[in-house]
């Protein structure tokens, strides 16, 4: 399996150097050069199969360079840090059905990728040599789920990025009291889209990021969406041992990470298993006006009890727009030239396929607190916000003919505020959560200035 990036520019990387580049270095984002399919026998081999298992079967279409056994055992030391047997279990709750995907150790989905990644990346390191430094932003829940896959790892240095104040503080502080000396929390004075794309800028200075190794944890990493592969295709075996042969999935998203993951396990699966995708946002809407209304454009951030996606420009759209433009990478790189230049993107040509691909739904501040509190009044099933965002577009937009599949992407207790105003009452807190305040906490606050992130980064990184 070869790897290419959206804009074109690069020779094509097996995925070991796919995973250690993270961007590519033209800019764009790396892509398999071609999808594997899953024939319907393959899939019916995968039916009984435990996470751990279907999660290797999945990886191995993906990945020829890491040994067979290397790779089992890579998968298996991710997940045996997750506190459920089914790793991300399914669970029907009223007219929907929800992917719990909280059960890792920091309670959210991105651990499902972490965990792997820096397994990944300590196996690389270990065998090619070397030293890495990560750099990344988060706007809530990566900065945490990589911090806990990497810290304390030989090698590795890790710069994580997040907006001052516009994360919920449990997220901050599951963050900022880990405190291995290869963890560096920086608090920027902005927006997430201030952090990223001054992570960005950094990745785009070549002589930079090679004089310090920079690797990537954010979902520009590839490693990190094929991981979310798996969980569709295991949330979709799980319904068909149910006799639903079609299913849909309502993703909150604000990045278009999760969603494209799932857009790729639709394009493995045969035709019709996964039916629709439901592309789910806050009030931080640009991926909801592409879809209807072929408006890609930047707007202002608006701060919810949902912050992971309170985001106005989407780093994994790129990789949707290189199957948009007909896998045409000077066509993505004119396209990503001209919104880094002018903030939008007119798409409306392309509005029939993506209408095939996504429907989408952009859900109020008040209409996500009140599904909280309906669903738990209703059901005794608590949803945090970003969950109740896909709940609620899933009651709006699904197909009773078919189940819907729901991705419950944190554990309620990490946004207790908002949990509180809508059923009066604070969530139990998880053992994993019931300390933070007490804990020692570090982080440096800083300008989101690349100057001044480049500068910090050097002063504390690894070098040979």
């Amino acid at each position: 399996m070869q790897y290419i990036s959206t804009r074109g520019g690069i020779e094509p990387l097996k995925f070991q150097d796919a995973v250690m580049m993270g961007l590519a270095r033209d800019g764009g984002l790396l892509l398999p050069q071609t999808l594997p399919t899953i024939s319907p026998e393959k899939l019916e081999s995968w039916r009984n199969l435990p996470y751990q298992y279907l999660a290797r079967e999945v990886l191995s279409l993906f990945i020829d360079d890491i040994p067979a056994l290397d790779l089992e055992a890579l998968v298996e030391k991710a997940y045996s840090s997750f506190s459920h047997p089914q790793v991300t279990p399914v669970t029907k709750q009223g007219d929907v059905y929800i992917l719990e995907l909280f059960h890792g150790p920091t309670l959210a989905f991105k651990d499902v990728a972490l965990q792997l990644l820096g397994n990944i990346f300590e196996y690389v390191l270990e065998r090619r040599g070397g030293y890495m430094n990560i750099l990344g932003a988060t706007s809530g829940d990566t900065g945490s789920a990589a911090i806990a896959g990497v810290r304390g790892k030989k090698n590795i240095n890790i710069f994580i990025l997040h907006p001052h104040g516009r994360t919920s503080p449990i997220q901050a502080l599951q963050m900022t009291t880990v405190l291995d000396s290869n963890v560096f929390n920086i608090a920027v004075r902005g927006t997430f889209d201030d952090a990223q794309s001054t992570v960005k800028s950094i990745f785009n200075d070549l002589e930079f990021r090679d004089s310090y190794q920079l690797g990537a944890v954010n979902s520009i990493n590839w490693a990190r969406v094929l991981a979310q592969v798996v969980y569709y295709i295991y949330a979709y075996l799980k319904l068909r041992k149910q006799g639903h042969a079609s299913v849909d999935f309502s993703v909150p998203t604000g990045n278009f990470g999760d969603i494209f993951a799932g857009y790729v396990a639709r394009q493995l699966l045969p035709k019709g298993c996964i039916n629709t995708l439901i592309l789910a946002t806050n009030a931080n809407d640009i991926l909801t006006r592409f879809v209807n209304q072929g408006d890609y454009s930047r707007g202002q951030v608006q701060v919810t009890s949902s912050p992971s996606m309170d985001i106005q420009i989407a780093s994994n759209f790129e990789r949707y727009l290189y199957y948009l433009r007909g896998e045409n990478g000077a066509a993505v790189k004119a396209d990503m030239d001209g919104f880094a230049a002018t903030g939008k993107l007119d798409l409306t040509g392309l509005r029939e396929q993506v209408s095939s691909d996504f429907r989408s739904l952009s859900v109020s501040e008040e209409e996500t607190i009140a599904t909280i509190g309906s669903f738990h009044k209703d059901y005794g099933y608590l949803l945090d916000p970003h969950t109740a965002v896909g709940v609620k577009a899933a009651l709006e937009l699904r197909d009773a003919s078919r189940p819907v599949v729901c991705l419950a992407t944190a554990h309620p207790a990490k946004f207790g505020a908002a949990v509180t105003q809508a059923i009066g009452q604070e969530p139990p807190l998880p053992p994993a959560l019931a300390d933070l305040e007490s804990r020692e906490s570090r982080c440096t606050v800083l300008d989101a200035d690349e100057k001044v992130i480049k500068d910090f980064v050097a002063q504390n990184a690894l070098r040979a």
